[in-house]
Protein backbone atom coordinates (compact mmCIF):
# COMPACT_ATOMS: atom_id res chain seq x y z
CA UNK A 1 0.00 0.00 0.00
CA UNK A 2 1.08 3.61 -0.77
CA UNK A 3 2.39 5.31 1.97
CA UNK A 4 -0.48 8.16 1.38
CA UNK A 5 -2.93 5.50 1.55
CA UNK A 6 -1.58 3.80 4.56
CA UNK A 7 -1.52 7.35 6.13
CA UNK A 8 -5.06 8.00 5.42
CA UNK A 9 -6.82 4.67 6.06
CA UNK A 10 -4.62 3.12 8.90
CA UNK A 11 -2.63 5.90 11.23
CA UNK A 12 -5.22 8.71 11.04
CA UNK A 13 -7.98 6.27 11.94
CA UNK A 14 -6.26 4.52 14.60
CA UNK A 15 -4.74 7.95 16.05
CA UNK A 16 -8.39 9.42 15.41
CA UNK A 17 -9.50 6.48 18.05
CA UNK A 18 -6.18 7.04 20.30
CA UNK A 19 -7.61 10.59 21.05
CA UNK A 20 -10.80 9.68 21.96
CA UNK A 21 -9.89 6.88 24.35
CA UNK A 22 -10.13 9.40 27.18
CA UNK A 23 -13.49 10.33 26.49
CA UNK A 24 -14.51 6.33 26.33
CA UNK A 25 -12.84 5.53 29.13
CA UNK A 26 -14.50 8.68 31.14
CA UNK A 27 -18.02 7.39 29.72
CA UNK A 28 -17.01 3.96 30.97
CA UNK A 29 -15.92 5.64 34.55
CA UNK A 30 -19.62 7.26 34.77
CA UNK A 31 -21.61 4.11 33.41
CA UNK A 32 -20.05 1.95 35.76
CA UNK A 33 -20.09 4.21 38.73
CA UNK A 34 -16.02 3.72 39.08
CA UNK A 35 -14.98 7.76 39.51
CA UNK A 36 -14.19 7.58 43.04
CA UNK A 37 -15.63 9.31 45.83
CA UNK A 38 -16.06 12.74 43.90
CA UNK A 39 -17.02 11.59 40.44
CA UNK A 40 -17.56 16.08 39.49
CA UNK A 41 -13.90 16.71 40.94
CA UNK A 42 -12.67 13.68 38.79
CA UNK A 43 -14.61 14.23 35.42
CA UNK A 44 -13.34 17.95 35.86
CA UNK A 45 -9.91 17.17 36.44
CA UNK A 46 -9.77 14.53 33.32
CA UNK A 47 -11.08 16.98 30.98
CA UNK A 48 -9.12 19.83 31.82
CA UNK A 49 -5.91 17.72 31.60
CA UNK A 50 -6.36 16.31 28.54
CA UNK A 51 -7.33 19.17 27.32
CA UNK A 52 -3.70 20.82 28.19
CA UNK A 53 -2.28 17.49 26.95
CA UNK A 54 -3.36 18.01 23.47
CA UNK A 55 -2.84 21.46 23.48
CA UNK A 56 0.87 20.67 24.22
CA UNK A 57 0.90 17.60 21.88
CA UNK A 58 -0.68 19.48 19.03
CA UNK A 59 2.27 22.47 19.19
CA UNK A 60 4.86 19.61 19.38
CA UNK A 61 4.15 18.92 16.00
CA UNK A 62 5.66 21.61 14.05
CA UNK A 63 9.27 20.42 16.20
CA UNK A 64 8.51 17.02 15.16
CA UNK A 65 8.17 17.58 11.81
CA UNK A 66 11.43 19.39 11.64
CA UNK A 67 12.97 16.36 13.76
CA UNK A 68 11.70 13.83 11.28
CA UNK A 69 11.92 15.57 8.36
CA UNK A 70 8.34 14.21 6.97
CA UNK A 71 5.13 16.00 6.36
CA UNK A 72 2.72 13.35 8.74
CA UNK A 73 2.75 15.67 11.93
CA UNK A 74 1.59 18.56 10.17
CA UNK A 75 -1.16 16.50 8.35
CA UNK A 76 -2.62 15.34 11.68
CA UNK A 77 -2.61 18.59 13.69
CA UNK A 78 -5.42 20.29 12.47
CA UNK A 79 -7.48 16.92 13.90
CA UNK A 80 -5.33 17.01 17.52
CA UNK A 81 -6.24 20.90 17.75
CA UNK A 82 -9.82 20.28 17.35
CA UNK A 83 -9.54 17.43 20.16
CA UNK A 84 -8.42 19.99 22.55
CA UNK A 85 -11.43 22.00 21.74
CA UNK A 86 -13.33 18.95 22.56
CA UNK A 87 -11.83 18.51 25.78
CA UNK A 88 -11.99 21.78 27.12
CA UNK A 89 -15.40 22.73 26.04
CA UNK A 90 -16.28 19.44 27.96
CA UNK A 91 -14.08 20.57 30.44
CA UNK A 92 -16.58 23.66 30.82
CA UNK A 93 -19.49 22.32 30.11
CA UNK A 94 -19.16 20.19 33.17
CA UNK A 95 -18.38 23.37 34.90
CA UNK A 96 -21.32 25.09 33.81
CA UNK A 97 -24.25 22.41 33.45
CA UNK A 98 -22.94 19.92 36.32
CA UNK A 99 -20.82 22.23 39.23
CA UNK A 100 -22.54 25.35 38.84
CA UNK A 101 -26.40 24.14 37.67
CA UNK A 102 -26.44 27.19 34.61
CA UNK A 103 -27.11 29.30 37.78
CA UNK A 104 -25.75 32.63 35.39
CA UNK A 105 -25.16 34.73 38.29
CA UNK A 106 -22.97 32.36 40.56
CA UNK A 107 -20.69 31.59 37.49
CA UNK A 108 -20.15 35.35 36.77
CA UNK A 109 -19.49 35.71 40.26
CA UNK A 110 -16.76 32.77 39.66
CA UNK A 111 -15.45 33.82 36.71
CA UNK A 112 -15.12 37.84 38.16
CA UNK A 113 -14.12 36.68 41.93
CA UNK A 114 -11.52 33.24 41.40
CA UNK A 115 -8.60 34.05 38.94
CA UNK A 116 -8.33 30.30 37.68
CA UNK A 117 -11.82 30.20 36.72
CA UNK A 118 -10.89 34.04 34.82
CA UNK A 119 -8.23 32.07 33.08
CA UNK A 120 -9.51 29.14 31.95
CA UNK A 121 -12.70 30.79 30.29
CA UNK A 122 -10.46 33.15 28.54
CA UNK A 123 -8.11 30.21 27.19
CA UNK A 124 -11.38 28.73 25.99
CA UNK A 125 -12.37 31.61 24.21
CA UNK A 126 -9.33 31.73 22.99
CA UNK A 127 -9.61 28.62 21.62
CA UNK A 128 -13.45 29.01 19.98
CA UNK A 129 -12.15 31.44 17.01
CA UNK A 130 -8.99 28.74 16.07
CA UNK A 131 -11.83 25.66 16.00
CA UNK A 132 -14.15 27.22 13.91
CA UNK A 133 -10.99 28.88 11.23
CA UNK A 134 -9.94 25.25 11.05
CA UNK A 135 -11.43 24.51 7.71
CA UNK A 136 -9.18 24.68 4.46
CA UNK A 137 -11.34 26.91 3.44
CA UNK A 138 -10.98 29.11 6.32
CA UNK A 139 -7.23 28.95 5.71
CA UNK A 140 -7.62 30.15 2.17
CA UNK A 141 -9.90 33.22 2.62
CA UNK A 142 -8.23 34.32 5.72
CA UNK A 143 -4.67 34.50 4.08
CA UNK A 144 -2.19 35.55 6.51
CA UNK A 145 -4.63 36.51 8.81
CA UNK A 146 -5.18 32.96 9.50
CA UNK A 147 -1.95 32.95 10.22
CA UNK A 148 -1.71 35.36 12.61
CA UNK A 149 -5.23 34.25 14.26
CA UNK A 150 -3.51 30.65 15.08
CA UNK A 151 -1.03 32.14 16.86
CA UNK A 152 -2.80 32.64 19.76
CA UNK A 153 -2.12 28.42 20.55
CA UNK A 154 0.77 30.14 22.18
CA UNK A 155 -1.19 32.42 24.98
CA UNK A 156 -3.76 30.04 25.14
CA UNK A 157 -1.35 27.12 25.87
CA UNK A 158 0.32 29.52 28.41
CA UNK A 159 -2.88 30.55 30.30
CA UNK A 160 -4.01 26.63 30.28
CA UNK A 161 -0.63 26.01 32.30
CA UNK A 162 -1.05 29.06 34.44
CA UNK A 163 -4.82 27.80 35.16
CA UNK A 164 -3.61 24.33 36.32
CA UNK A 165 -0.91 25.91 38.61
CA UNK A 166 -3.70 28.44 40.26
CA UNK A 167 -6.30 25.33 40.50
CA UNK A 168 -3.37 23.10 42.41
CA UNK A 169 -2.09 25.35 45.14
CA UNK A 170 0.04 22.67 46.66
CA UNK A 171 1.40 20.09 44.18
CA UNK A 172 3.13 21.81 41.56
CA UNK A 173 5.10 18.97 39.78
CA UNK A 174 2.55 17.93 36.82
CA UNK A 175 1.76 21.51 36.49
CA UNK A 176 5.27 22.44 36.10
CA UNK A 177 6.61 20.08 34.20
CA UNK A 178 3.75 21.15 31.51
CA UNK A 179 5.13 25.11 31.79
CA UNK A 180 8.63 22.78 31.00
CA UNK A 181 7.15 21.24 28.36
CA UNK A 182 5.58 24.44 27.09
CA UNK A 183 9.12 26.54 27.51
CA UNK A 184 10.55 24.14 25.38
CA UNK A 185 8.37 24.02 22.69
CA UNK A 186 7.74 27.81 22.33
CA UNK A 187 12.41 27.93 22.85
CA UNK A 188 11.82 25.24 19.49
CA UNK A 189 9.33 27.63 17.64
CA UNK A 190 11.62 30.42 18.30
CA UNK A 191 14.73 28.87 16.52
CA UNK A 192 16.57 28.92 19.98
CA UNK A 193 16.96 25.26 19.89
CA UNK A 194 17.74 24.85 16.68
CA UNK A 195 20.23 22.82 16.95
CA UNK A 196 18.49 19.92 17.87
CA UNK A 197 16.11 19.91 14.63
CA UNK A 198 16.50 19.98 11.29
CA UNK A 199 15.20 23.17 9.42
CA UNK A 200 12.59 23.09 6.71
CA UNK A 201 12.26 25.02 3.49
CA UNK A 202 8.50 25.86 4.29
CA UNK A 203 5.91 25.19 7.05
CA UNK A 204 2.64 26.75 8.18
CA UNK A 205 2.25 28.14 11.91
CA UNK A 206 2.06 25.79 14.81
Amino acid sequence: MRPDRLFRWLFKPLLFVACLLPFALLVRGVVLDDLGPNPLETVTHITGDWALRFLLITLAMTPLRRLLGQAWPLRVRRMLGLYVFFYATLHLLIWTVLDQELRWSAMWEDIVKRPYVTIGFTAWLLLVPMALTSTRAAMRRLGRRWVRLHRLVYPTAALGVLHFCWLVKADWLEPGLYGLVLGSLILSRLGLCGRFVRPSSAESPG
